[in-house]
């Protein structure tokens, strides 16, 4: 039997409901899974109409009464959105609340064994906020429902696989936080997570932090106090790892084979080299041509994928519907695929 997947719904003001109806009415979609949306009836309907499909919405109480079948897109309804007050394309608390809630509702689903893995369409930080959810984003909030410390984000796109040891913080705060054991948990969850999609044997590779790793110490030390212990312990214990690689070459060597996966630093650092692969802007139409790419939080007690894009309030509920769902697409196959591998059929 397929895994049965929960999308949640996402920020009603951005393209959330929007790619989740384009994604769903995919004969793909449904050869991979039994997807189930967690979110808002009302504002589901708003994205059937702004995607111009013909598809139908029905309301269901709880996983069993969903039907599974392309042409009509089941909804667990938390009716937590008053569609004639939603102004789409702004941050507001009544969608950065609902926003939460479908998040925390698919997760305690998940954590119940109810659903193989979730998929999460893009929040907004802000609007995440302006509720009283003081979060960063996803990660730090199923982290923290999931009781789980050691946890990490991950990105893919095209060949690049990147495991993040720090992600939202000011970069200056960064170098005091790349410490021996921290690098060690990112690069053990980024092994798992390899293996997760079908590598047996992962080829890890850790970015140094500084340029040229710090070239013995020139241009800082982190590398020889911190990473470089890290990465022969890792070795230690049996993994194929290597580093730490001057981060201006190791995605390009990743990117050309000779690694699996890659450990980066700092946000950007692992960001931009992902997105070059998964995003393509065209200038002539003014639009992002392709948005693909997918976000995983490793270290939980159960899959969650995301999409590697904002709520894109420029582009939320205009008629022409112009919102690409390759990322959500994406996000649903790789949460297939890791969910198999932990034996997650439901």
């Amino acid at each position: 039997m397929k895994p049965l997947i929960a999308i949640t719904m996402g920020d009603a003001a951005g393209i959330g409901p929007e790619i989740i109806v384009k994604a769903l009415s995919l004969d793909e979609v449904y050869g991979m899974c039994r997807p189930l949306v967690v979110g808002d009836i009302g504002a589901m309907g708003m994205g059937v109409e702004v995607a111009a499909l013909d598809l139908a919405i029905r309301r269901v109480e709880n996983p069993w009464e969903a039907l599974f079948r392309k042409g009509t897109v089941d909804v667990l309804s938390l009716d937590n959105i008053d569609v004639d007050r939603l102004v789409m394309g702004r941050p507001q608390p009544m969608a950065g609340r609902a926003s939460v809630e479908y998040v925390l509702k698919a997760a305690e689903m998940a954590m119940r064994g109810e659903v193989a893995a979730i998929v999460t369409a893009p929040l907004n930080k802000e609007a995440m906020n302006m509720a009283g959810y003081p979060y960063a984003g996803h990660t730090e909030l199923l982290a923290e429902l999931a009781g789980t410390e050691d946890y990490a984000m991950m990105l893919l796109a095209g060949p690049l696989r990147v495991v993040h040891v720090t992600t939202h913080v000011a970069l200056r705060e960064v170098p005091p936080l790349i410490k021996k054991e921290t690098v060690l948990g990112k690069i053990r969850l980024a092994e798992e997570a390899a293996r997760s999609l079908g590598i047996d044997v992962p080829r890890v590779a850790v970015a140094g932090l500084n340029p040229h790793s710090g070239e013995g110490g020139l241009f800082g030390r982190e590398e020889i106090e911190e990473i470089e212990p890290a990465v022969r312990e890792a070795q230690g214990l049996g993994m194929d790892v290597d580093g730490p690689i001057p981060p201006d070459t190791v995605f390009v060597k990743a990117a050309g084979g000779m690694y699996d996966i890659v450990v980066a630093m700092y946000h950007d650092q692992g960001h931009i080299p992902v997105k070059l692969q998964g995003f393509r802007y065209e200038e002539g139409s003014g639009r992002m041509e392709s948005v693909s790419g997918v976000n995983v939080t490793l270290g939980l007690p159960f899959v969650r994928t995301s999409v590697d894009h904002g709520t894109a309030y420029g582009k939320a509920g205009r008629r022409e519907g112009t919102a690409n769902p390759q990322s959500l697409i994406d996000a649903i196959r790789v949460a297939v695929q890791m969910a198999e591998a932990r034996s997650g059929i439901f």
